[in-house]
């Protein structure tokens, strides 16, 4: 009887994280659910954080805090919480990029590339929509950043605008609605999206690399929930996170100082902040493309490439075969330098949020940090691309020569006709494409 060799990759594990940390957001969030009120009218706090004793604040805000000091355990549940949404979008992002750089998005799992592109967005709206429940001075920068963002849209926006928020800002609308977004709508299509990944998985199989098929068996399965939950409840129990009672209740035109979004929304921030002052007037409307251009039309051409990708290169390179055996990055040299590229686009605009705490902390002018973020955003992935082809290209033609003459040992031999030549061992390594290794 034929067997496998059994392989299991520290990269396959990104999905099942995700998926745990999911079903420990489900949890914890129906709990806060029935604990949290979302309702915007004010109130005079009088709960056991003395500080804010007698300070109007929203019902929500008070109802968080609340939960933090008076429920038993409530400051846990929400920080586990909020770990596992950061931790979620983390994995879901690892994932998408061990399935772009091994080629796991060919033929036939085009859709599951697509399937955990839309599980990133939705955790992306499912992230922003809990943050701003709080009503907090950070959830309030980030309806801030909502309202001005739906107010650049052409034609429609304030529209829309009006439609979010009611006739004034913030109005007493918006944290209702997004509290039915975070906890009923945005969880239900996340777990349509991941039933459907676990309907592909079964219809396809899993991919692997060449030599060895995963074989992930449900005692290791088990182990990895209870890691994952591990972790988190560690989280939650030793390092803080979203303390809002020292943001504050949200106050419209202030701003607490240190309070930041969720990481995964550092590039649009950063995006913002290094986007040149423009307006344009067409035809009577003013396009506001400080806000237009990196807040709309940059995101949405991001991910409308990254979900095209599988469809450009197909076309571009002609294949059309079916794909089951995993590439390494090396041996897919351009698709590796686009994939560092894009990593590269990311990451300045991220490191860009951060412009105004690089002046301080570096003691250089603001304005010169500016400015070299918007060069490095268009100069930077082109670089990553050139190094990263050409270290790709290298490394793919050094195993090509060992592959042809062997490992080298260091033994030099006198050959008869009186020349040295170095002694090589033939290198054991089952082909590239080659079918699995029998054992």
């Amino acid at each position: 009887m034929m067997r496998f060799r059994r392989m299991d990759h520290w990269s396959f594990l990104f999905g099942e994280i995700a998926l745990y940390c999911f079903a420990v957001l489900t949890i914890t969030g129906g709990l806060l659910a029935f604990l949290f009120d979302p309702d915007m009218s004010r109130t005079i706090y009088d709960g056991s954080y003395a500080p804010l004793r007698g300070v109007g604040v929203s019902k929500a805000f008070a109802s968080t805090l609340d939960i933090s000091f008076e429920v038993r355990g409530g400051l846990l549940l929400r920080q586990i919480h909020h770990w596992a949404a950061l931790i979620f979008i983390a994995a879901v992002c690892v994932q998408l990029l061990r399935l772009f750089f091994t080629g796991a998005f060919r033929r036939p799992r085009g859709l599951h590339w697509l399937v955990w592109i839309g599980v990133l967005l939705l955790g992306m709206a499912a992230g922003i929509t809990g943050g701003i429940l709080p009503d907090d001075m950070l959830s309030g920068g980030s309806l801030g950043l909502i309202q001005g963002v739906t107010q650049s849209i052409p034609v429609i926006g304030t529209f829309l605008a009006g439609l979010l928020f009611g006739a004034e800002f913030p109005g007493e609308q918006v944290i209702p609605l997004f509290f039915w977004l975070h906890v009923l709508l945005l969880p239900a299509a996340i777990a349509g999206l991941l039933l459907v990944r676990r309907w592909l998985v079964r219809r396809h199989g899993h991919t692997y690399f060449a030599g060895a098929v995963p074989a992930r068996t449900a005692p290791s399965s088990l182990a990895l929930f209870v890691a994952t939950c591990a972790v988190l409840s560690l989280l939650g129990t030793f390092a803080q996170i979203n303390p809002i009672w020292q943001y504050g209740p949200y106050q419209p035109g202030a701003i607490s100082a240190g309070s930041v979004p969720g990481w995964y929304m550092g590039f649009l921030d950063g995006a913002i902040r290094i986007m040149p002052g423009w307006e344009v007037t067409v035809f009577g409307y003013t396009l506001t493309l400080a806000v237009l251009v990196p807040a709309l039309l940059v995101p949405g051409a991001f991910f409308t490439v990254l979900a095209a990708y599988p469809l450009i290169e197909r076309k571009l390179t002609g294949d059309r075969g079916v794909h089951h055996v995993l590439d390494r990055p090396r041996e897919a040299a351009t698709r590796t330098a686009v994939g560092a590229a894009g990593v590269a686009f990311y990451g300045l605009l991220w490191a860009a949020a951060a412009n105004d705490q690089i002046a301080y902390n570096f003691h250089v002018s603001l304005y010169a940090v500016t400015w070299f973020f918007r060069v490095a955003v268009f100069a930077g992935p082109l670089l990553a691309y050139a190094i990263t082809r050409r270290l790709c290209l290298y490394l793919a033609e050094q195993e090509r020569e060992t592959a042809q003459h062997g490992l080298e040992t260091g033994v030099i031999t006198m050959t008869p006709e009186g020349g040295f030549r170095e002694i090589t061992t033939p290198l054991d390594r089952p082909a590239v494409n080659g079918p699995p290794a029998a054992i």
